[in-house]
């Protein structure tokens, strides 16, 4: 995977070796609680905390052929431990959850609780609907999740941000930054700390991810030409967490160092790097439809069928950033990993208003997303959203 993003190297090897006695000794005299956690990311933090024999492991997910697998995929890898390991097919906004937690107030509770749940991807702004549950995902159930850690005794809460939420064009990136101001509010009665960090390589839903489907399905690859990001590895998104869970000082956002290691590449360039790891040579078409029926014959000549197009989809930014130049950072803690350092600045008023204003338009039943497009805009003035009127539904 690395030689397909352009590296040789894991990223954080050198800060885990620094700290892996420290590391080791903290997971496995502590109670972890990791919600969202059979997603991509969420199983990396899981495995990388179950390798460390925690006292206590629990995993919540709504997905619930996701925890099969994770479980399938821990027995396989790594066995078995000491520790309480179990996971639960729940809705972190249920009433199921809150009775779940309710029982965890009442027994051992837990040092840790990891938030790994979102809805991440740029085309959930294509309608209100989905829109409006990315607000509940990303912003209220973390926050009520972090009151549900406060009531539980959580000694420490992390949360997974994004690089999208600095100075982000997108809704699903200014929704990680709204997150981000309430996480200050809660600061000031739990340890918080966060992460930001590049597009995971091979995420679940992840264009990366969809060029094993298209293979399977012997179909065409289709990937922007003009856009490039940061990849890190699964594992490298499970380290990085794990890291700032368990280093990270209240308020403080860890993410990956800019080096020679890590650098842009594009979806384009990965595409070919891919094709030809599995033998096939790009064959470069012009449209949809004649990418569509050169798949159905150019495989068994050693040939793959691609579209390369320039972007013009609403939410893409054009250059990705970990860190805005307001934001106060600590580069010489680690190797390989920055940290922003925030000190607990929030405005409760504005904080009071999109909880009111939110609740509202959801008791009409009715919204639009120019609504809540300027609801954003109130809590991120310089929020430069980019709208097109595409989506990524509407391409290949």
């Amino acid at each position: 995977m690395l030689s397909l993003i352009g590296r040789s190297a894991p990223l954080f090897s050198s800060d885990l070796h620094s700290h892996q006695q420290a590391l080791a000794a903290k997971v496995s005299r502590s109670r972890f609680l990791v919600l969202g956690g059979a997603g991509s990311i969420g199983q990396a933090v899981v495995k990388e905390i179950f390798k460390r024999q925690p006292k206590a492991l629990h995993v919540v997910d709504l997905s619930e052929n996701n925890l099969v697998e994770l479980v399938r995929d821990i027995r396989s890898s790594f066995g078995y431990i000491n520790g309480d390991f179990q996971t639960f097919a729940l809705d972190i906004g249920s009433v199921e959850f809150d009775a779940f937690i309710s029982q965890q107030v009442k027994a051992a509770g837990y040092d840790y609780v990891l938030n790994l749940s979102a809805l991440k991807h740029v085309r959930s702004e294509k309608d209100p609907f989905t829109l409006m549950r990315m607000v509940n995902v990303n912003v209220f159930n973390t926050d009520k999740t972090v009151q549900q850690a406060i009531e539980l005794g959580t000694k420490k809460y992390f949360c997974v941000s994004t690089d999208k939420a600095a100075n982000p064009v997108n809704m699903m990136g200014a929704s990680k930054r709204i997150m981000e101001m309430f996480l200050m509010r809660r600061s000031q009665d739990i340890a918080i700390s966060t992460a930001r960090f590049a597009n995971v390589a091979f995420s679940d839903g992840s264009l990366l991810h969809g060029f094993n489907q298209r293979i399977l399905k012997q179909q065409p690859l289709v990937a922007p030409n003009d856009i490039k990001r940061y990849f890190v590895t699964p594992q490298e998104s499970g380290e990085l967490c794990l890291m700032s869970c368990i280093f990270g000082e209240n308020r403080d956002i860890f993410f990956p160092k800019l080096s020679e290691a890590l650098h842009l590449i594009s979806f384009a360039d990965i595409a070919v790097k891919y094709l030809k790891q599995r033998g096939f040579e790009p064959y470069l078409c012009e449209t949809e439809q004649q990418a569509r029926e050169l798949a159905k014959i150019l495989p068994e000549q050693g040939k793959w069928p691609c579209l390369f197009t320039s972007s013009d989809t609403t939410g893409e930014k054009d250059f990705e950033e970990f860190y805005t130049g307001d934001e106060v950072l600590d580069m010489a803690r680690f190797d390989n990993l920055g940290v922003i350092k925030n000190k607990p600045e929030f405005n409760p008023e504005l904080l009071a208003h999109f909880e009111h204003a939110i609740a509202e338009i959801k008791a009409n039943q009715c919204w639009s997303k120019d609504e809540l497009v300027a609801l954003f805009h109130q809590m991120i003035p310089d929020f430069g959203h980019k709208e097109t009127g595409k989506y990524l539904d509407s391409k290949m």
